[in-house]
């Protein structure tokens, strides 16, 4: 019975068996039996550290957006073979719920936990908060990403929970604010050493993102300025240097966990690997696109294909600073070795060794050197190589300083109360970049528009120059209903060696002419490739009418029918 149970129950009823029913033994070890746990403060403490583990926060993969791209592979996104079958999609659903039961069970026990455990008020009415919270953010990406889904919020029986179906994504979001709320009146702006639990700020900052998702302006507006009037976290000065492995609980960073090189809990060695240069003993099998490279505003603050300062055969002169933070410039060092992709720069000058060696980054030295020509440099550094191990420990970071102000920017903005708070978060942002206050306007460009479509396409721009390799682009597209725009033209990249070689030749290196560049702050790169200056790497599809939402997971519907599907799957 309980093989079978296991085998063929629902993620929900799942969840319902974690919570509820201890003869099946199906207890994480930060969970026991309700009959035998929650019966002191350090279990209670236990079982909330579980709902804080980063399984339960996933971070979307950057290679489901236009930002990054694996050389000719495509994904669940950008093949549009999203279905209800795919492992994320049920992964996500699972961990979800499961994250969601635990929290209800706690929920529970808490309730009257001031005679029952011996708890304070104020110790009770933290640990309700940091339970609320983790509760709060489930509800929260599960709309985001399935729409109407089951919301439950207390422990329910088996035979329950085969009658649940799905409740309107709106009603569950003011539940999801009120559980916000409840958490940012009775959590600490911090705790004493470095605990990785929901603070203040961090439910003030959570639930403006995801009223930003829902297109709550107002409630995102208003809770992010809430985090920012707090005045605990403050921009890094050093934009680079933020997201090194060695910057670890950044005063910029709200919610984050660490990973650690003595625990050997580091990222994934084939991902630092695919990240790093050939030169350096990588693979580059991951590299920026062109449009995130042609997304970068110029010096001027303008766009490449509105400035002037913008030259295509120098494309990293007088740009953002940003830009040669986060894609290596041509011609630089870069993991203590030039990077150069140009075909006929076959010796590049390696620092480490104080010697020319092969230049294995070009198509001249390499058939697998970068399709696009770019390597990522964005919290790369000699920690990735780390003696040829390619073991790192950078911080996860779920939550940071920056992405709030633009929040709080991007929220008044579709709100039309646009004043001069909207500027000076933006520009706070972005005068970060350049190394000044913000108020020091003759040293950046900095914003002073005022009309609502002008000041999205800037804030849009903005988040993408900013949050590059953070796994966020992927739900801007979404949220912004761009993704069947960007996600259905081909991803293109440089020539064959041959092909490559006249280009150059023809002094057309390393863009011909300069790329358009939308309202969105997108580029269009077809007409390099129509023009015969770019090879199509893959061909990327997204299916509008289904694809901004994911599909409930088969397994889920088959068990439960009162779930439905969601269009077109």
């Amino acid at each position: 019975m309980k093989t079978r149970l296991k085998l063929f129950i629902s993620a929900i009823s799942a969840a319902v068996l974690c919570s509820s029913c201890a003869d099946l033994d199906l207890y994480p070890l930060d969970m026991g039996s309700s009959d035998t746990w929650y019966q002191t403060k350090s279990q209670i403490e236990m079982s909330i550290k579980g709902l804080y583990r980063p399984v339960f926060w996933p971070i979307d993969d950057v290679e489901w957006s236009d930002d990054t791209s694996p050389r000719e592979k495509l994904n669940i996104v950008t093949g549009g073979t999203l279905n209800p079958e795919s492992s994320e999609v049920s992964t996500r659903w699972q961990n979800a719920y499961k994250a969601i039961a635990r929290a209800n069970t706690l929920l529970e026990k808490l309730e009257n936990a001031e005679n029952t455990i011996g708890l304070t008020e104020e110790e009770a009415n933290l640990f309700r908060a940091q339970t609320r919270f983790a509760r709060a953010g489930q509800y929260g990406k599960l709309t985001a990403y399935y729409g109407d889904v089951v919301y439950v919020d207390k422990s329910i029986t088996i035979e329950e929970a085969f009658s649940y179906g799905r409740t309107d994504k709106d009603e569950i979001m003011q539940h999801v604010y009120e559980d916000f709320d409840f958490a940012a009146k009775y959590l600490p702006l911090s705790y004493d050493g470095e605990t990785e639990l929901a603070t203040k700020g961090a439910a003030y900052a959570l639930k403006a993102r995801y009223a930003l998702w829902n297109g709550d302006w107002d409630i995102a507006a208003e809770a992010a300025k809430a985090c920012m009037d707090l005045n605990v976290y403050s921009l890094h000065p050093d934009f680079a240097e933020l997201f090194l492995a060695s910057t670890h609980h950044a005063e910029e960073n709200i919610m984050s966990w660490p990973r650690s090189l003595e625990l050997d809990n580091t990222l994934s060695t084939n991902e630092a690997r695919d990240y790093c240069t050939r030169n350096r003993g990588g693979w580059v099998g991951r590299y920026p696109t062109w449009e995130l490279f042609c997304s970068f505003l110029c010096d001027d603050g303008k766009p490449i294909d509105e400035s002037r300062n913008f030259d295509p055969h120098n494309p990293f002169e007088h740009r953002d600073p940003r830009c040669a933070m986060t894609i290596a410039p041509f011609g630089e060092e870069h993991l203590g070795v030039v990077y150069d992709p140009n075909p006929y720069t076959t010796q590049v000058y390696n620092s480490l060794t104080n010697t020319y060696v092969e230049n294995l980054d070009c198509k001249s030295g390499s058939q697998y050197a970068s399709y696009s020509g770019l390597v990522r440099k964005k919290g790369i550094d000699e920690d990735w190589v780390n003696d040829n191990t390619f073991k790192v420990a950078p911080d996860i970071v779920y939550l940071r300083y920056a992405d709030v102000l633009l929040m709080y920017a991007e929220a008044k903005i579709e709100a039309n109360d646009i004043d001069q708070s909207v500027k000076d978060a933006i520009n706070k942002v972005r005068a970060r970049a350049y190394g000044c206050g913000y108020t020091e306007t003759s040293k950046y460009p900095a914003v002073t528009e005022d009309d609502q479509a002008k000041l999205r396409t800037i804030v849009r721009t903005e988040r993408r120059m900013e949050l590059a390799y953070e796994g966020w682009r992927y739900m801007d597209l979404i949220r912004w209903r761009i993704a069947d725009q960007v996600l259905n033209t081909p991803q293109y990249g440089l020539l064959d060696l041959e092909d490559l070689k006249k280009q150059i030749d023809a002094d057309k290196w390393f863009f011909p002419y300069t790329p358009e560049i939308d309202e969105n702050g997108t580029a269009n790169t077809t007409q390099l490739f129509n023009d015969g200056y770019a090879k199509k790497i893959v061909d990327r599809s997204f299916d509008a009418s289904k694809h901004y939402l994911w599909p409930i997971p088969s397994k889920e519907v088959i068990t439960n029918p009162n779930l439905g599907q969601n269009d077109n799957y």
